[in-house]
């Protein structure tokens, strides 16, 4: 029997492992295990998710906590090397950018067990992103690449990453998309914010680049406001930014910040929305499927396709640009959109199809080649 450990930390990657661990659950001679690093420990941010998409309760929680990039992750491979001593898994899968993700892998390259990466080969070429350290190194280390688009693959092909280690599976976020969406239908969220007959707009802000430094929040927290008197803006608000809009003193006018959400409620949001302004790259992804018009606060993105075939625009710090669009917006003036090719609630199953076949051998690849 294969034994396969998943390793999640961060509500992106929740969303993630949901599919994932189901479509294996459904195939025989396959164990599975769970393995939450704690780096996200706030309830509306971690246990709300698990119970929201099915996941089962973790097998084991390192319990790390907050700390910078450094002592998160240093605290995640210290915890997790004897997790692995312990569980001797034949695969650990790990998902996304996050610190947790790319933790797990350093560990499991030491310790000669191999690595899945859903989620891999995307980039921002932007060095100055944790996420994109996080990526690349993954990928490097991976034996397995699951890739969401064909810009995945071509990124990992021009590193040198040999072909039969690329799988193109699909988007497994909108596997989870697509189950949870007549959940969101039914959601009471939306009339819980008094938004029942009023066209609105969400909003997420995460980025340090965006909510770190003191000027740079103040002038897009500013405009966001403005905004708000011609488009209803909601704001659930990521405790962490939350900490950095009280030190920049914004006291909002007609911006509305609200509490983070669950998944269901704020996909119910995203749904009804007349736009979305985000610097989050699930939030580019899940718009693109829903034909939601995006504005992404950054001045890249990791999802080019995102652009090229969704409804997502870049404005980077440029809020003319950003007023513009929202301007065109509500003149009913939208991009003309398409949803990517396997990004149709079955990529996961793809991703199991893979596993099913796969050899299983703990002996590693040469991480020379």
């Amino acid at each position: 029997m294969k034994h396969i450990v998943h390793v999640v930390g961060a509500r992106p990657n929740f969303m993630k492992v949901a599919p994932v661990q189901a479509a294996l659950a459904r195939r025989s001679g396959i164990r599975q295990t769970i393995v939450h690093t704690g780096q996200h420990y706030d309830a509306n941010m971690s246990e709300v998710f698990f119970r929201q998409l099915g996941i089962p309760e973790p097998d084991i929680n390192l319990g790390v906590g907050s700390g910078s990039h450094a002592v998160q992750t240093a605290e995640i491979m210290k915890r997790f090397e004897g997790s692995v001593l312990e569980l001797r898994p034949d695969l650990v899968l790990v998902y996304g950018d996050v610190n947790s993700t790319v933790a797990a892998s350093l560990v499991c390259a030491k310790l000669g067990v191999p690595v899945g990466h859903v989620e891999a080969g995307l980039r921002s070429r932007d060095w100055s992103m944790p996420e994109e350290i996080n990526r690349v190194v993954t990928d490097r280390l991976a034996d397995l690449l699951f890739t969401p688009s064909p810009d995945g693959d071509e990124n990992l092909l021009a590193e040198g990453v040999p072909v039969e280690r690329i799988h193109r599976v699909g988007n497994v976020m909108i596997d989870t998309l697509v189950r949870l969406l007549p959940m969101a239908e039914k959601s009471d969220a939306r009339a819980e914010l008094g938004l029942d007959d009023t066209p609105f707009g969400v909003v997420t802000l995460h980025r340090p680049a965006n909510v770190d430094g003191v000027e740079a929040l103040t002038r897009i927290l500013a405009t966001l406001d403005d905004l708000s008197a011609r488009l209803p803006l909601v704001f659930p608000v990521h405790p962490r930014t939350r900490e950095q809009v009280a030190a920049a003193g914004f006291e909002p006018s007609a911006l509305r910040l609200v509490e983070p959400l669950g998944y269901i409620d704020f996909l119910a949001l995203q749904r009804a929305a007349t736009l979305v302004i985000t610097d989050s790259g699930g939030v580019q992804e899940e718009t693109t499927y829903l034909g939601v018009p995006c504005f992404t606060v950054r001045p890249n993105t990791e999802r080019p396709i995102t652009l090229e075939l969704g409804t997502n625009e870049l404005v980077g710090d440029d809020l003319d640009k950003l007023r513009a669009g929202v301007e065109r917006v509500l003149a009913g003036r939208r991009r003309t959109s398409t949803i990517p090719e396997l990004w149709d609630g079955r990529a996961a199953e793809r991703i199991a199809a893979v596993l099913a076949g796969w050899a299983g051998s703990c002996t590693p690849r040469d991480r020379s080649q």
